[in-house]
């Protein structure tokens, strides 16, 4: 793949998402959801970065990711998916292009964003339909925030400074109504 020489900056945090090639599938059962996890386990810490939210759909992703060094994060994304199309086209017998192009990216430059997109971020299931609670979909990192599950796919540091309390977060996350009033607000920073 060419160099991406899109500017990410150490300390600053990023909407990363992609859709499956004609939004088509791009995870096709549970383990394939599992083996993107272990991944995104195996290269955080050596691509340098914290995930701070994120879901997996089924035929797309959200990440909100903080660069905690110079090392751009479209490193570990680009290292992040080649290992795991490879993988995947294996298991399926397929070729070619999984995803729509390359991936999204968007800076997030205002600090009053964050929680809304914490929140478009965990809610996504919710709205696609797939479950009824955000604690009911595996694969997102609401459970975390919620303290139903522990796992490093996390910023400890970020969710106790602005989500302190899991109860408040849980309202926060189901308040549909405030959601719907802060998607204008937040627009250039989200995707469906």
């Amino acid at each position: 793949m060419p160099y991406r020489a899109d500017e990410f900056t150490k300390g600053q945090y990023y909407h990363i998402y992609n859709r499956g090639a004609g939004k088509s599938k791009i995870f096709f059962n549970e383990g394939n959801y599992q083996y993107l996890i272990r991944l995104i386990q195996k290269y955080m810490a050596k691509y340098g970065i914290s995930i701070i939210a994120y879901c997996l759909m089924p035929n797309h992703y959200h990440f909100l990711i903080l660069q905690l060094t110079d090392s751009p994060i479209s490193k570990f994304i680009n290292v992040l998916f080649n290992a795991y199309v490879q993988a995947l086209n294996l298991q399926q017998g397929r070729t070619g292009t999984l995803f729509e192009g390359r991936f999204k990216h968007i800076c997030v430059d205002n600090w009053n964003y964050l929680s809304h997109l914490c929140r478009y971020i965990h809610r996504n299931p919710v709205k696609a339909g797939l479950v009824a609670k955000p604690e009911d979909w595996e694969y997102s990192n609401f459970r975390e925030y919620v303290g139903i599950r522990n796992s490093e796919l996390k910023d400890d540091e970020f969710i106790k400074t602005y989500f302190p309390n899991p109860e408040e977060y849980i309202a926060f996350v189901n308040d549909a109504q405030d959601e719907e009033k802060s998607l204008p607000k937040i627009g250039k920073y989200i995707w469906d």
